[in-house]
């Protein structure tokens, strides 16, 4: 390991190399891990006018023909090709694609060299998943397919320079797929598209940043700018973006968490004390039984099969809970086997490891409905068995609400419970029976769970479980909200957040000296809402893509060009970067994995994982020759300076943090509880694990006690011929960026304007398989219809239908969202399909919206 970067060895970031490898972190062991709690408690805010003026629901179908430069993916089809459905996933094929896709997009030597690198103690951090590494032993080859395709992408050979853009106006590059836009290669030099223009230009970077500077002094409050983050930020860049905003003047910081796992910490705060999980890697292997609820490890978090395949192996049964059968739920492949001459015929023959042990084809939306049945049967079995299915000693020392809970879980109707969560009653106590004598239970969601109109009540509904077992803090045992992307934990813990606590404001103003805003700012959905209403005039996005990541993308696109400004900082183009305000700026930075040499040396930054482990990421590759490139923390320094000036802030500091990462940590080690010795901890080979209460059996909830939850169970009727409607990701998909067309575990390739329909549903409506259909979304009286979508036949529940985003996300409406936590409700939403109308547009108008190749 490489001593801190610094002159000084007295100075910041000193460390003692010896004894590390055996001071690293053990994910078994408990000691030191529940000291002091993190600051990231929800609480609603009520200072917030959310009942502004409603947003008529924009023309989907018809803004291709009023907009030059496209929101929506085109909507040509790429050629479908239809395939049986998986049943294994990973498995050697998994090994090819990753070769093929990494050595095609970054180069053999270059590309290789990456991979090796990834996860590694000494490597960089994957920028696909939050999936934790190994504490002990990695493998030479410790990264899945979805990791592989991601660092591919980051380490491209082609770059997407002035060239490019000065060959292609905005209106070109928007009629091109998705997929092509990515495809372009590295953005390589700052751009600058000036009002009334039709190309992004070159600009030198001072420039831009007095660009952003005088914009955002120009405006009458710091209120009218948002801020807003990708969970692919490492932790020192997204401490320095809120810091800038607060020293600015606002606490607008919307991010990538309020559209996903929002759910979580809006449920998991007020009952626990901590709005992250409570279980480590290693107690996923020593687990008894684990629950998998609106999650699809395959194809978004991988890695997580081979965690899955070793507690099967220590006896755990699972229980996958999800409306579509996936195939990483039913068996895998493990790629390591394959390197492993006893192993590997069996990876080569067999059918590899069978991962679930139940599968509940629960109905969208209807995951809180079949948890209150799985309860229902445990407090039955706890009637004919008193004291051996429910932990009351448990619920007595640490618990309180129980009664009520209890209560309410008894006076459920079966048959509420059997219509809303489509599972029947037999199925609900073989779950059940799995449970009853069992403590060490594990319970993973994502974001099946958390879009649902009452994810933060189901997740409510399994931390109430968890309670009723005692199934929590202790080994083997716990809540397991798995992240998306590979900081977006990070991300929150760093202060990004439109509700700070006062605890994390006083101490970032004592640390840097000035008086931080305490009004609580903007999340995601209201940010989007006064774009569209004008209320906000500078948008300044730190990687990401909300044009394609949010919901309503014709109501984001016209928010976007109301802007005075817009900012955006990445790696490589997408959709978002097209739709601008009047000047836009598009700034090129380093990935993960790439080299980050500053005055004082080769810098790190760091990446905390979905279970609170934080660890270094050290880039490998030389950037592109000729670039133009700067790092996060370079370009969050400049606009910095040129925005606040000598009268609102060190220069010397952000110069100094610049020139050295290790300042950032420092300050970061006196503001966030946690990160005491954060330089030396971070030097330890695997990072260092975060304290976390609730693993400890500390809650640090109001009352210091864990609180069951007494929630309703709504019921919802639909009208005549409508359907519900869920956006999931393509296996060649990581959020919101396209690698290909497929998506092999569920037999689609070459093709992504798909609906997948229930057999009785394509029968009643007349339809047939690859017929091209209009979708429409229903949702208060408004309508929104997405076009020529084709037909897929596939095995989901009777009344539910699904989609891919972004291709889906026009017709989720923006007011549309879950309760407490504001999140966009892309798991409930209520459409109707018919047959494609023809298109009556003038021929002229039709050519606009044709695809272009890259």
């Amino acid at each position: 390991m490489e001593e801190s970067p610094t002159n000084d060895p007295s100075k910041a970031g000193k460390t003692e190399q010896q004894g590390a490898e055996q001071n690293a972190p053990k994910s078994g062991e408990r000691s030191d891990q529940g000291v002091a709690p993190t600051n990231d408690h929800y609480r609603p805010d009520p200072q917030v006018d959310r009942d502004q003026a409603p947003i008529p629901a924009p023309d989907v179908a018809g803004a291709k023909y009023h907009n030059p430069v496209l929101a929506q993916p085109t909507e040509e089809y790429t050629g479908l090709k239809l395939e049986n459905r998986m049943k294994i996933a990973a498995g050697v094929e998994a090994v090819m694609k990753s070769m093929q896709f990494s050595w095609s997009e970054a180069g053999m030597t270059r590309g290789t060299h990456g991979l090796l690198k990834m996860n590694q103690k000494d490597g960089f951090d994957c920028s696909s998943c939050a999936w934790p590494d190994p504490d002990d032993h990695r493998s030479v080859a410790e990264f899945c397919e979805n990791g592989a395709k991601a660092t591919a992408s980051d380490a491209d050979d082609k770059a997407c320079g002035p060239e490019v853009f000065a060959k292609h106006s905005l209106a070109d590059l928007s009629r091109m797929t998705d997929r092509d836009q990515n495809n372009l290669g590295r953005l390589t030099h700052p751009m600058v598209k000036r009002p009334g223009g039709t190309h992004y230009e070159p600009i030198e970077w001072p420039e831009a940043f007095d660009i952003i500077g005088k914009e955002l002094n120009a405006l009458k409050s710091p209120d009218e700018a948002a801020f807003y983050t990708s969970g692919k930020v490492p932790n020192e860049p997204a401490f320095l973006f809120q810091l800038f905003a607060k020293q600015f003047g606002t606490n607008n910081l919307p991010d990538c968490s309020n559209m996903c796992h929002e759910s979580s910490g809006a449920a998991l705060s007020p009952t626990l004390g901590l709005g992250k999980g409570s279980v480590t890697l290693n107690d996923i292997y020593e687990a008894e039984v684990i629950l998998i609820i609106g999650q699809n490890p395959g194809t978004n978090h991988p890695r997580m099969l081979s965690a899955l395949q070793k507690a099967k192996k220590n006896g755990a049964k699972i229980i996958s809970v999800n409306p579509l059968i996936e195939a990483g739920l039913n068996h895998f492949k493990n790629p390591q086997d394959f390197m492993n001459p006893i192993k590997a015929l069996g990876v080569l023959m067999g059918d590899g490891t069978p991962i679930t042990d139940l599968y509940l084809q629960v109905r969208v939306d209807g995951d809180m409905g079949l948890l209150r049945g799985i309860m229902k049967h445990l407090f039955e079995a706890e009637d004919r068995n008193p004291g051996q299915v429910v932990d009351h000693a448990f619920i007595k020392e640490y618990t309180t609400g129980f009664e009520s809970f209890e209560q309410n879980i008894r006076n459920t109707k079966w048959e509420d419970i059997e219509e809303l969560s489509g599972i029947n009653r037999g199925l609900l106590l073989e779950a059940a029976n799995m449970l009853a004598t069992k403590q060490k239970i594990i319970t993973c969601w994502a974001m099946g769970v958390t879009q649902q109109r009452q994810g933060v009540q189901t997740i409510q509904e399994i931390v109430n479980l968890h309670l009723m077992k005692g199934a929590i803090g202790k080994p083997g045992a716990g809540t397991c909200p798995v992240r998306g992307h590979s900081n977006v934990q990070g991300d929150r813990t760093m202060g990004v957040w439109e509700q700070p606590t006062k605890a994390f404001q006083d101490a970032l103003g004592k640390e840097f000296n000035f008086q931080p805003p305490y009004e609580h700012g903007y999340d995601t959905v209201e940010a989007i809402k006064r774009m569209y209403h004008g209320d906000l005039k500078v948008y300044f996005g730190l990687g990401g893509n909300l044009l394609a990541a949010g919901p309503d993308t014709e109501v984001i696109a016209e928010g976007m060009r109301k802007q005075n400004l817009t900012v955006y900082v990445g790696t490589k183009l997408n959709r978002g970067h097209l739709t601008t305000g009047k000047t836009s700026l598009l700034l090129p930075c380093f990935t993960h994995a790439d080299i980050d040499m500053q005055k004082s040396g080769h810098q790190m930054t760091s990446c905390e994982n979905s279970m609170g482990v934080v660890s270094q990421n050290k880039g490998v590759l030389v950037p592109l020759e000729g670039h133009n490139i700067l790092s996060e923390v370079a370009i969050l320094a400049g606009v910095a300076i040129a925005t606040l000036g000598p009268d609102r802030t060190n220069v010397a500091d952000w110069v100094a943090m610049t020139e050295n990462y290790d300042v950032i940590r420092d300050h970061i080690s006196r503001v966030i509880p946690g990160f005491e010795k954060f330089n030396e901890q971070l030097r330890q080979p695997g990072g260092f694990y975060l304290p976390n209460g609730p693993r400890e059996r500390k809650f640090t909830t109001k009352n210091g006690m864990a609180n069951f939850t007494t929630t309703e169970l709504e019921k919802y009727s639909l009208e005549p011929g409508q359907l519900i409607l869920m956006t999931v990701r393509s296996h060649d998909q990581f959020n919101t960026t396209i690698y290909d067309y497929n998506d092999r575990y569920r037999g689609i390739h070459g093709e992504r304007r798909v609906i997948f329909m229930n057999k009785e549903d394509i029968a009643e409506r007349g339809l047939k398989a690859k017929q091209p259909v209009d979708i429409t979304s229903h949702f208060e009286g408004q309508q929104r219809t997405v076009e020529k979508f084709l037909v897929i036949p596939y095995d989901i529940p009777k009344g539910n239908v699904s989609a891919y985003f972004p291709e889906a996300n026009p017709l989720v409406p923006i007011s549309s969202v879950a309760k407490v936590s504001n999140t966009p409700t892309s798991k409930y939403v209520v459409v109707t399909v018919a047959p494609a109308k023809v298109e009556k547009a003038p021929q002229a108008q039709k050519q606009r919206a044709e695809a272009v190749p890259a």
